[in-house]
């Protein structure tokens, strides 16, 4: 027997049939987007493009994260922003990127950004390296067989006492929005495995030495290919 809900629900079940991520979250921030690339090295694997802010910006600064950035009037669309952002941050070709997907909206706090991540295949692979060192020190291909890899996996408390999922590859400390992101891709991929999730460090303060990992180092600037 299927029972009717009480009458004083009617109005808020009849409103979620139209109900919107705006209306759970806020969604007004400065609209940007980032470039979620995947891409395949014959020798390694699948893997993910990641760059590593200059450690003298005012935001995020030595933070790895997803090329992109704000959008501008002349952006047609978020996968326009990820586009052009990419090509400015680290020479990024549009040509040799097929869009996938725009992944939800999501709003982030600290710096007032309404990001949509656009899930991209990089089917013509090419070297690319940092345009403005001021603003990107550094560019790496993180192999998804690392990122899965439990010995790279942890979860990294910040001062403020928010605690999220991290990892630890090739030189690079990858926290928050960026590290947040991949864990989802890895889990909906399907090429996540188990790791020991009670495993917590702190936040390193801005500056410091990246965390030790498996791979090259950081400070290597020279094209990623």
């Amino acid at each position: 027997m299927t029972r009717r809900p009480p009458a004083w629900l009617d109005p808020l079940l009849g409103r979620l049939g139209t109900a919107r991520a705006e209306d759970f979250t806020r969604l007004t921030g400065r609209e940007s987007a980032v470039l979620v690339l995947l891409g395949e090295d014959p020798g390694v694997g699948p893997d993910m493009l990641v760059l590593q802010r200059a450690a003298t910006l005012r935001n995020h600064a030595g933070q790895p994260a997803f090329p992109g950035g704000a959008a501008d009037p002349e952006d047609a669309d978020a996968r326009a922003t990820a586009l052009r952002e990419a090509n400015e941050e680290v020479g990024l070709d549009p040509g040799s990127v097929t869009v996938l997907a725009e992944l939800p909206r999501l709003w982030i706090p600290v710096s007032d950004f309404v990001v949509t991540p656009v899930l991209a295949w990089w089917h013509d692979p090419h070297p690319v390296h940092p345009r403005e060192p001021a603003e990107v020190a550094h560019v790496a291909r993180l192999p998804v067989a690392e990122l899965v890899d439990p010995e790279n996996r942890m979860r990294v408390r910040h001062p403020s006492g928010w605690t999220g999922p991290a990892f630890s590859v090739r030189g690079m400390l990858v926290w928050g929005f960026t590290a947040g992101v991949i864990d989802r891709l890895l889990e909906l991929g399907g090429w996540a495995r188990p790791w020991p999730r009670s495993r917590v460090v702190e936040l390193p303060p801005v500056g410091a030495a990246p965390a030790p990992s498996a791979g090259t180092d950081a400070a290597d600037e020279s094209p990623v290919r």
